[in-house]
Order: structure tokens, then sequence, then C-alpha cells
């Protein structure tokens, strides 16, 4: 048996067990309290018996047991009723239930629900009918199974959330160390190519190439420096958020279809916060590329920031094809995607460098079908 496999066994282990266990407690519970109600149904039963011998005595009789059996009941409630239904004794009723005669009537009514009535023979033709209702310790007792039941779930979710957890965290150890591992495989092929410019430079070669060639290889040690960051805590430090995102801005206009017309809006003065430019272009990056993929290569994205007294905005508009309301938050979970391919990362990772390096907040501000979507994405101030 392999590790996931055994991990995965001693998971429905516990949870079988804990069901089993608790089915046994229950089931018992139940025999308990059955046994309890059918124990103060005889005693009920001996009580009309000792007021029917009360009520049918000679004068001269010995009545010390049959007193002592009528007053040693001091926690089942009792109603007793002619054989008209009009209330004769109660007894063990709570104050304030037998000064209210509508209450009395209506407590009686609990009793008929609760148990069968005991008809007490009076003699000469005269009957009384007995109703009484469970003990405090029996009304007690019929919440206890609904509170072992709740228990044994809430632990069968301690369970299931702790081995969820943990099996989220080796996916996130995982990915870490490949994003690290890619990292590091890059930068062979990446030194390489910084060698080959450096050549291509004393070659009669149209400089603008070699000039393009340098951006692409700078993007390049841009992305192997994002991957190498990922698992662990980013360096944060002051930057103006506008001339970051007007630079993310103008290398993806440079490389986007001509169909896509591009736009920005920012203010003049800088707008400091505390930033890691490397994720936060890259989140940039995946927000544009998702617009355009919405927008299916052709159509208008606008970037706009924005500011007030404590907080930066950043909002990204695109013509696309719109995102339903239900959806606002699940988009940015793993693996949620509506394309053909790719694996529903980018938000996902968007949300991760904004939300937990950044301590910011990333969300859809408003989406239309079919008239496209605005994320926002907003920072603290420094």
């Amino acid at each position: 048996m392999n590790l996931p496999d055994e991990r995965s066994f001693n998971r429905w282990f516990i949870i079988i067990s804990c069901l089993v266990v608790t089915s046994l407690v229950l089931w018992n519970t139940s025999i308990f309290f059955q046994r309890l109600k059918e124990d103060e149904r005889a005693k009920m039963n001996i009580w009309a018996k000792a007021q029917e011998e009360l009520s049918n005595a000679p004068e001269d009789a010995d009545l010390s047991l049959i007193l002592e059996i009528l007053n040693n009941n001091t926690t089942i409630p009792i109603i007793h009723t002619d054989e008209n239904g009009e209330i004769a004794y109660t007894t063990n009723l709570d104050p304030s239930i037998i000064e209210d005669t509508e209450k009395t009537q209506e407590y009686l009514e609990d009793l008929k629900d609760e148990n069968e009535p005991i008809i007490i023979d009076l003699g000469e033709g005269q009957v009384q009918y007995l109703y009484y209702g469970n003990s405090p310790a029996l009304n007690k007792l019929k919440y206890y199974p609904i509170g072992l039941t709740l228990i044994g779930f809430l632990f069968i979710g301690v369970v299931y959330f702790f081995y969820t957890t943990t099996k989220s965290s080796e996916q996130n150890k995982l990915w870490a160390g490949m994003a690290k591992e890619t990292a590091h495989q890059i930068g062979t092929p990446l030194s390489s190519l910084i060698g080959w410019t450096e050549i291509l430079k004393t070659e009669n070669i149209d400089p603008s190439y070699v000039e393009e060639m340098e951006k692409d290889i700078d993007r390049l040690r841009t992305i192997t420096e994002r991957f190498s960051k990922i698992g662990s805590l980013p360096n944060l430090k002051q930057t103006d958020i506008v001339a970051s995102t007007k630079e993310s801005y103008e290398y993806l206009k440079t490389r986007s279809s001509n169909l896509i017309h591009f736009s920005i809006r920012a203010p003049r003065q800088p707008i400091n916060v505390m930033l890691n430019e490397q994720l936060y272009s890259w989140t940039i990056e995946n927000l544009v590329k998702n617009a355009i993929d919405a927008m299916r290569g052709k159509g208008e994205l606008q970037i706009e920031i924005k500011q007030d007294l404590k907080q930066a905005y950043i909002y990204i508009t695109d013509t696309g094809k719109g995102i339903d309301k239900n959806k606002y938050r699940s988009i940015f979970e793993p693996g949620q995607t509506t394309k053909k391919r790719g694996w529903g990362l980018g938000l996902s990772l968007a949300r991760r460098i904004i939300e937990e390096y950044h301590k910011g907040k990333i969300k859809v501000a408003r989406s239309e079908i079919g008239k496209g979507t605005t994320f926002q994405i907003s920072l603290k101030k420094v």
C-alpha cells in the first residue's frame, strides 16, 4: 500500500469508526430512554392505584403507605381530569401554569400528546383520567442524542478538514518545488541566449533586432525570478504603483494583437505602495491575458488607476463575454477556467499575490454578460 492509499484508508477508517461508535451510543441511549419511559409509566400506574385505594378506602383504614406513595412523586407533572374533561387536580406543575387557566389547558393538551392517559376508578361508576408528562431528567435525555450527533459530525468535519488541508499543503509544496525547478531549468538556456546576443552585436545585424531580443531576454529573466519566488515570502519595497503599472501596460501592449485597443488612465503624480514589482507585473499580465481571452482577441481594454486617502485602486476593464454573478468568487479558485486550454491558475495566482503577499484585495468590481468585466485591485498606500 502506497502512502496516499494508506492516508486515504486511515481517513475513512477514522470517519467510519466515528460513525459506528456514534450509532452504538445513540442506539443504547434510545434503549435507555425507552426503559426510563417504561419505568415512569409503571410508577404512574402504581400512583394511580394508590389514588384509587385512597378514594375507596374505609374511614378507619391505615393510609400511611398509600400517602407515602402519593407523596413520593416530586418530579413527574400530573393533571387529573374528570370524565367530562374538566381539570380536577394538578401536581408538580409550574406555578405560572397553575395560575393561568388558559396555560393549564394548553399544558394538558401537551400531556395528552406525550403519554397515554391512565384511568383511575373512583368507584360508584366515577372515573378520572391521569395525564402525566416526562420527568425533567427524561426531557433532558431527549436532547442528548442530538448533541452527540452534532459532536460526531463535528469530529468527522475536523478529520476531513485536517486531511484536506494536509493534502492542499502537500500540493502547494509540490507546485512550489516545480516552479523553483522550472526557474532553475530556464536559467541554463537563458545564459546561452545572453551570450548569443553579445555575438550578434558584433555582426552586421540591424541593432533593433538585437534590442528586441534583449527585451525578451529581460522578460525571461523576470519570469525566472517570478517562479523562483513561489513558495517564499517576497521582499516588498516602496514603489510608485503608477510607474509600475505603466511599465507592464507598455510591454503587454506591444506584444498583443492590433485588434485589441489598449488605453490607460492614471494620475500624473506618483502613488506609493509596498510592492514586489515582479509579482505585481505578473498579476497585471494574468488579468490582461484573461481579458484578451474573454474578448477572443478583439475589443477594448482599459487600465485605470485611482486613489483615496488610504488606498490605491487599479481597474482592468474589458469588453468581453462577461461573468455570471454567482461565479464572482469561484473564478479565483484553482482549476476554474472556461478555456479549452490552461489549468485555471491565472486568477488564483493573482489573488494569492495580491491578498497573501501584498495584503491587498482583488475582486470582480462589475460584470455584465455580453458587455464586459472590470477587475479591481486595491493596495494600501504608504
